[in-house]
């Protein structure tokens, strides 16, 4: 009797170690299975981003590697960028002016849309300052201006 309630204690003890060990498996494979996907999805972001990186930036038409025997791209075959560089000179209401490459200067519009940021801190319009060096994103329209998507504060 004593010996029959001993087997059915170790076989509850067994069983339930098992189900504990099954469940761990179960938990492991499947935060396994969540990375596997959140990777790939990264991956196919960063594909994605890479393959358009060319018209993003305004590097060569066909791409850097489009024409692989034409190395390297003609200097004129550069697009022009959605956007520039450089530093603030003059803050209005709701547009600055950027001096650029080659003292080249641009008037670019900031929307209540347009974020602006620093590091990892989103700023507001109020925070530029004159000196600030910066990259815009954005648009041009037809005023020669470009419409801010993107501004990012260097200083």
């Amino acid at each position: 009797m004593e010996q029959e309630k001993r087997v059915k204690k170790l076989n509850k003890d067994v069983l339930k170690k098992v189900l504990i060990g099954l469940a761990i498996f179960v938990a492991v494979v499947l935060i396994f299975g969540a990375g596997v996907v959140v990777g790939t999805m990264k991956a196919h972001f960063s594909y994605r981003w890479a393959e358009n990186y060319h018209k993003n930036f305004a590097g060569p038409r066909a791409g850097f590697f489009g024409d692989w025997r034409r190395m390297p791209p003609p200097p004129g075959d550069f697009m022009k960028s959605r956007g520039s560089f450089g530093e603030i000179i003059k803050i209005n209401s709701s547009d600055f002016v950027l001096k650029g490459e080659n003292d080249l200067e641009k008037v670019i519009l900031v929307t209540e849309k347009t974020i602006i940021e620093q590091r990892r801190n989103l700023l507001k319009f109020s925070d530029l300052k004159v000196g600030n060096r910066v990259v815009v994103i954005g648009t041009p329209n037809e005023q020669g201006q470009i419409e801010a998507k993107l501004i990012r504060v260097f200083e």
